[in-house]
């Protein structure tokens, strides 16, 4: 089956063109021209019974010309008969039959695409899959396969990845209070790098490090830029809670420090100034910055150091229309400036690093919904669906926007605004705001919601002891499951009683 591009509806608001960059890479085209919407008939249900099923060919809408404007929605998103939408082949109302509702659905294409993406935007640098967007053991080896390394903040997401067999050495450490378990983990399985993100840190760690062997890691430090999506998310300013700041002397007090631990190896430094970060600007102020650090450390203490972390955040459209960050132009401008920084200062230019989570997991993900009731007061219309805050608490937490489609039904009525909610006891479990829904939604009907590949499962909760959904993986016309959905039996066996 081609891949071919959604029609418009009036669900989508009008798009500028993608800003692309002078060598665009497969992963920013396709997150450029990916698909969103349109009308088809359900294909035959997949077999139930079956682990992986394949999909007889379903029937293709006529192709539409390709809009103009970006899409929200994998490249491999297809239009079908009757309202359906196939994703990598399989149709959407198929796998709600087979899996049920809610259900996120991953196209593994979109998550390897996105990964060679970033290895040909960044050559030479070292690129980490950040595990907090989303981390199953079948993304771990998606990742490994595609070539990158692993970024991870616990000793669950450490576990996780090497028992799949991920090398520990490609696997760097985050968090800003690590355990003491966080710490033996890491030390006991050989992490490659651990990133030391407070003073208090430096003598635990290297009092849990071996006799006779030097675990490397490197300082996160602050560089005092505002950038990110949203106040929640902004982390590279010294009044949030993570790293060092360079501005009070926090950071090069905690270089002094490690360098004073025979047991420590200082590779280099590491900053993450925010998530949802649209343009290149804040990246190239926090390289300048990081360079002259490296400077003044080469000053004091004769050390140039090898490496330089610059963390992820990088911003994806949640909607039509929304900027996204150009990760080609990205990695170009931030080597150049790099290159130049190091030349003014007279330093080596150290090996580069950056670790992108939601821009590789978020736009490959789908999730399905049921609608369960439609109540009209006044001048508000609300949709109420089988999930909401347990399986996505983005929107409650800062403000995400989604834009949820119909799917399963061609419908003849004219679109209205509606919010789309959730099941929960929360006002604030709402899903969507204002979007455009046909003026004829009702129980039953199927919406599924684009960019949800990350933060949603990682995220989810045991709220109203609603059992966390499942996740699907579709490729090639196949689909399998990835992780299975919480039962009722799940959350009751962790109830000791009294």
């Amino acid at each position: 089956m081609s891949h071919r591009t959604l029609p418009r509806t009036a669900q989508e608001a009008a798009a500028p063109p993608p800003v692309t960059a002078p060598t665009a890479t497969a992963a920013t085209a396709a997150a450029s021209t990916a698909a969103a919407a349109a009308t088809a008939p359900t294909a035959p249900a997949l077999a139930a019974s079956a682990p992986t099923a394949a999909v007889a060919p379903p029937t293709v809408a006529p192709a539409a010309p390709r809009p103009a404007g970006r899409s929200v929605w994998p490249a491999s998103a297809a239009p079908l008969t009757h309202g359906d939408v196939a994703l990598a082949g399989v149709p959407l109302t198929e796998l709600a039959d087979r899996f049920g509702t809610p259900a996120y659905v991953l196209d593994e294409e979109e998550v390897r695409r996105r990964c060679r993406g970033y290895l040909q935007a960044f050559p030479g640098s070292d690129v980490y899959y950040a595990a907090k967007a989303f981390l199953c053991r079948a993304m771990v080896h998606w990742v490994q396969e595609e070539g990158l390394g692993l970024d991870v903040c616990s000793a669950g997401e450490l576990e996780l990845a090497v028992t799949t067999g991920f090398p520990p050495e490609r696997i760097v450490l985050h968090g800003n209070a690590k355990s003491p378990a966080d710490l033996r983990t890491a030390l006991r399985l050989g992490v490659g790098r651990i990133v030391i993100d407070s003073t208090s840190e430096i003598a635990r760690l290297a009092a849990a490090v071996p006799a006779g062997s030097r675990q490397k890691v490197l300082i996160r430090v602050v560089p005092g830029i505002a950038a990110g999506g949203h106040a929640k998310i902004r982390t590279g300013t010294d009044d949030q809670k993570f790293g060092l700041s360079i501005a009070d002397g926090s950071a090069q007090h905690a270089v002094t420090r490690v360098l004073n631990q025979p047991r420590l190896e200082l590779a280099g430094l590491h900053c993450h100034l925010g998530s949802q970060i649209t343009t290149a600007k804040p990246y190239l102020s926090a390289v300048r910055r990081l360079v002259g650090l490296l400077a003044r450390i080469r000053e004091q203490h004769g050390t140039a150091l090898t490496e330089l972390d610059l963390g992820g955040g990088h911003g994806v459209a949640y909607r039509p229309g929304e900027p996204v960050l150009d990760v080609a132009a990205l990695g170009t401008r931030i080597r150049a400036e790099l290159v130049r920084s190091c030349a003014a200062a007279g330093l080596p230019v150290p090996r580069l690093a950056i670790e992108p989570g939601r821009a590789i997991a978020g736009p490959a993900g789908v999730v399905l919904y049921r609608v369960l009731a439609v109540k009209r007061t006044g001048a508000h219309t609300f949709v109420a669906v089988d999930g909401g805050m347990s399986d996505n608490p983005r929107p409650a937490l800062y403000g995400v926007r989604y834009a949820p489609r119909l799917v399963g039904r061609a419908s003849p009525a004219a679109p209205e605004p509606v919010s789309v909610v959730g099941r929960h006891c929360e006002a604030g479990d709402v899903l969507a705001t204002d979007v455009q829904l046909p003026g004829d939604i009702r129980p039953g009907d199927l919406l599924a919601v684009p960019v949800a590949g990350a933060y949603h499962l990682s995220m989810a909760s045991g709220y109203n002891l609603v059992g966390r959904p499942p996740v699907v993986a579709v490729a090639d016309g196949h689909a399998r499951l990835l992780v299975r959905r919480e039962s009722l039996a799940d959350i009751q066996e962790r109830d000791i009683g009294l």
